[in-house]
């Protein structure tokens, strides 16, 4: 890569998610160089993850190649790396194929899944961020309905049979959908001898209501529709261990399974190099009102991996000046 010889700056972009494609089409007109880092050579959609989860799409239906989407935009390349460090003493990036320089720095590489530092239920519970997490979780999902067609063991045929999706959010809520449509819809079609009733969906979530950051409305909607589905929903209720066969909640109940799939919450991910002062609650990245973040000159944090903290945001929030909140740009 003919990193020196170009005479217009060069923006580095590390991650091909929404924000930073919609950063590198923004640039297709301006005066300098972009190039796109991201250890994938393809963009997922990951709102369908869970579908593809469920067995409903296939995963190639949500991964589009990144080269594609930007053929014809003359001042963008792309480099298939992972980068390990960031230098901004230097502007260079330590990257697994050498080292990449830059003028300005846009750090778009998102989140990656919260296990609040439960060691055990990382081990044992499945997350579902990525296309590849997707597919495990399809793979387990369709093993143990196979396992519990020729389980003997009552016990260990209802917990292969009991599903506890944790996590009210988006995500949650449409992978206990998706899998109560799966009981509904395909159980008894495909698995001859498995019975709708002996499959069971559970849904646990710590705040007292489901997507509790939609509106009154919507939040009502989504829970009568899982009810309407036969799925158990535990509000206020928090997972105190699962150690691969039984999941323990604060509310009392214990539930016997080998299906926890875990939506709990999400954290910011992003290489080593910014300084400790600059990282917020979650992981993120602070930044400005310009998306700079805060102390450099030249790097941008964007999406889900930036916090935005202003006074006007903190007073609207809850009436306190703590906390972080994704940063959002014109693109949503």
């Amino acid at each position: 890569m003919e990193q020196k010889k170009n005479t217009r700056p060069r923006v580095a972009i590390i991650g091909g998610g929404f924000g930073g494609i919609h950063l590198a089409k923004k640039l297709k007109d301006a005066p300098v160089d972009v190039l796109m880092i991201d250890k994938h050579n393809y963009h997922t959609f990951q709102p369908l993850l869970y579908q593809v989860a469920g067995g409903s799409i296939a995963a190639d239906s949500i991964g589009f190649p990144l080269r594609r989407i930007f053929t014809r935009q003359k001042n963008f390349r792309f480099a298939l790396a992972e980068v390990q460090k960031i230098n901004p003493e230097t502007n260079t990036l330590d990257t697994d194929i050498g080292t990449i320089y830059y003028d300005y720095l846009a750090i778009a590489t998102g989140s990656n899944t919260n296990f609040f530092g439960n060691k055990e239920i990382e081990h044992f519970a499945m997350p579902m961020k990525n296309i590849p997490e997707a597919l495990n979780l399809r793979s387990l999902i369709l093993q143990n309905l196979e396992m519990s067609l020729v389980s003997k063991d009552p016990e260990e045929k209802a917990a292969l049979m009991t599903f506890v999706v944790v996590g009210g959010g988006p995500t949650g809520v449409e992978l206990s959908g998706a899998l109560a449509e799966m009981r509904e819809l395909i159980l008894m079609k495909d698995y001859h001898g498995l019975r709708k009733h002996s499959m069971s969906v559970y849904l646990v979530e710590g705040k007292a209501e489901l997507l509790a950051a939609f509106s009154p409305g919507a939040r009502a909607k989504a829970k009568k529709f899982l009810q309407d589905m036969d799925v158990t929903i535990y509000n206020s209720a928090h997972v105190e261990s699962y150690n691969g066969y039984e999941l323990k909640i604060d509310n009392g109940t214990s539930l016997l399974t080998r299906n926890v799939l875990w939506a709990a919450g999400v954290k910011g991910e992003f290489p080593e190099g910014i300084s400790a002062d600059n990282i917020a609650r979650g992981n993120r990245i602070l930044v400005d009102e310009f998306n700079k973040v805060k102390g450099y000159e030249n790097i941008y944090a964007i999406g889900d991996v930036a916090a935005m903290i202003t006074d006007r945001i903190s007073k609207r929030a809850s009436g306190s000046c703590t906390g972080s909140y994704p940063a959002r740009t014109k693109s949503g």
